[in-house]
């Protein structure tokens, strides 16, 4: 693709973005890969049915449809998306109502960057595709695992011109104040590096706000019996929802901070080893924890400072990032449709 295509597709999302006229979400043209996934996938969840194009979120500037949800799970996984054709329907709906945020936030995100002017030049863009084929062993070897895996090469070129701009924006506005001083660096070295703990974790993420007290009470009863003696293990493999860790009894082994959601993280940190957290709500439900271990730094702090200094500099654009999504999210009327 030539360098103006590549910049054009940045040029219309901007322009798309800074229109005073409600963008409509894709509609998907009939017999494309996309629409062939989402008529599969609409026998399981019928809000995917390409046809009808649900609306699954809006906002001031834009709406977020099925189309839109389709497109992206086909472009990112290419073939590998024939999976979801194995899911249940609550797995798909908690599936597609994260990525139809997620098309939401980026599409807010795009619509930022335009009003502050940013740019990325074409050459940075060609250049960045160029890694992505040097990674791969070359450009040939790079289009072939592509074409293998079914992903569409527009859609990665796409992609990468708008994490570009997506990052260009951030970095300038959202991320450029943040700074680390010494004496957090300090605080962070003589405090606890990695956590080990096991958890059980009932979901809520996807599901109606009426359903939360009782997934809540339900978990409750759990931390009842872990309390009362029963083992950990033994009732993570038999209640958690999580299906990274469930096979393990819900052992995550030595995360670093920065690694887990902060709620997660917060109590995996400051619960005392060997005992069992309440109940810790985070954005995919909720989770008790029993600590089993945790490490400090062994290395000099002069071999490790700018690593300190990298993760609490990550966890501040964290915190950063969500605090300004959730502005631009209410500036944005952004809104789930249930």
């Amino acid at each position: 693709m030539k360098k103006f295509i590549i910049l054009g597709l940045i040029l219309l999302v901007a322009a798309a973005a800074c229109s005073s006229k409600k963008i409509e979400g894709s509609k998907l043209a009939q017999n494309t890969p996309a629409y062939k996934l989402g008529k599969d996938l609409a026998a399981i969840l019928p809000v995917l049915d390409p046809d009808k194009n649900a609306v699954l979120a809006t906002a001031k500037h834009f709406t977020v449809t099925a189309g839109d949800v389709l497109d992206v799970l086909k472009g990112m996984a290419g073939s590998q998306a024939d999976q979801l054709k194995q899911f249940d329907a609550a797995r798909l709906k908690t599936i597609v109502q994260q990525q139809a945020v997620q098309v939401g936030e980026r599409k807010l995100l795009l619509e930022a960057a335009a009003e502050a002017k940013i740019m990325v030049p074409p050459d940075q863009l060609n250049q960045a595709l160029k890694a992505q084929y040097d990674q791969a062993g070359g450009e040939a070897q790079y289009l072939e695992a592509l074409k293998t895996n079914g992903v569409s090469l527009e859609f990665v070129k796409k992609t990468i011109g708008e994490d570009m701009l997506i990052r260009s924006f951030l970095g300038k506005t959202v991320f450029g104040a943040i700074k680390v001083d010494p004496a957090e660096i300090e605080k962070a070295y003589a405090g606890d590096k990695t956590a080990t703990v096991r958890h059980i974790l009932l979901l809520t993420q996807g599901k109606p706000e009426s359903e939360k007290p009782q997934i809540r009470k339900k978990l409750e009863g759990v931390l009842e019996r872990a309390r009362k003696g029963e083992d950990f293990a033994a009732l993570a493999k038999e209640f958690t929802e999580d299906p990274g860790s469930k096979e393990k009894g819900g052992l995550y082994e030595d995360f670093e901070r920065g690694k887990m959601v902060k709620p997660f993280e917060d109590a995996a940190f400051t619960t005392p080893i060997g005992q069992i957290s309440g109940i810790v709500e985070t954005a995919y439900g909720f989770h008790i924890l029993k600590i089993e271990n945790r490490k400090r730094e062994t290395l000099p702090l002069d071999q490790v400072k700018t690593q300190i200094e990298d993760t609490l500099k990550r966890q501040k654009q964290g915190a950063a990032y969500e605090a300004y999504m959730t502005e631009l999210k209410a500036k944005g009327k952004f809104a789930e449709v249930k």
